[in-house]
């Protein structure tokens, strides 16, 4: 992705990056709060932007300003996919100037909405979407009512699915009525279409899915078929919950 920048002094690469001003960089330093490639440095120290590895209170910190790191609320009917050779819609449409190197970061089934990940981070994306890292993902779920209570118990002791057995990490009934229940379930596999299989299975087949969280990222309050960029703080989070 190009070649390394010049090597910069700490401060000016860790205020580009969105940590303060200069000055208050400089502390940051002087307090022994920030590591390059795992090591304390001092002030007068200097970093390529593009390709340190810069920690500070033991967060990474991002400084490679190529990097794209974006949430988006997919609407149902978009596929999953930075390009349809069919012409149906995709991430595409929704991510403003997508490049040729970005690309989502796990799956959503088309008829599913809610949070995915776009960026253009490999080493990142790789471990998010890589179930020995294990990164929980929530979903808002609509299913068949009414709903009892041995069907939390059965996905939290697990089901057996025709590719191997299943079990929600959570599981909790949000509301219930006689025709139908809203429920969330927390899992952190990403076999195809889980989480509506694993429903199917105990009986309550789903209606609609939202996917409200990978990780530490919320979905909030973005809306359907918008984007918006991640911030510092929680692509610091990401990073964290992937041990980088």
């Amino acid at each position: 992705m190009g070649s390394e920048a010049e090597p910069q002094r700490l401060q000016k690469v860790l205020a580009a990056a969105g940590l303060g001003s200069r000055r208050a960089c400089e502390e940051l330093i002087a307090e022994g709060r920030v590591t390059v490639a795992g090591e304390p440095v001092t002030l007068g120290a200097r970093a390529d932007p593009r390709a340190a590895v810069i920690h500070v209170d033991g967060a990474r910190v991002v400084t490679d300003d190529r990097m794209v790191y974006l949430a988006v609320n997919k609407p149902s009917g978009v596929l999953s996919a930075m390009s349809d050779d069919r012409g149906r819609p995709t991430l595409a449409g929704l991510v403003p100037d997508a490049g040729p190197r970005l690309f989502h970061v796990g799956r959503l089934d088309a008829d599913s909405e809610g949070l995915l990940l776009v960026s253009n981070d490999g080493d990142l994306s790789h471990r998010l979407t890589h179930p020995s890292y294990g990164i929980p993902k929530t979903y808002l779920c609509e299913v068949s009512g009414p709903l009892p209570r041995e069907v939390g118990r059965r996905l939290l002791a697990g089901v057996e699915l025709e590719d191997g057995p299943a079990r929600a990490d959570e599981f909790r009934v949000v509301d219930s009525l006689p025709s139908k229940a809203l429920v969330e379930i927390v899992i952190h596999e990403g076999r195809n279409r889980i989480v509506r299989r694993m429903l199917t299975e105990v009986g309550h087949p789903v209606g609609r899915l939202i996917r409200t969280r990978i990780g530490p990222i919320r979905l909030g309050e973005l809306r359907p078929g918008t984007t918006r960029s991640l911030s510092l703080t929680e692509v610091g989070a990401l990073y964290q919950a992937v041990g980088l």
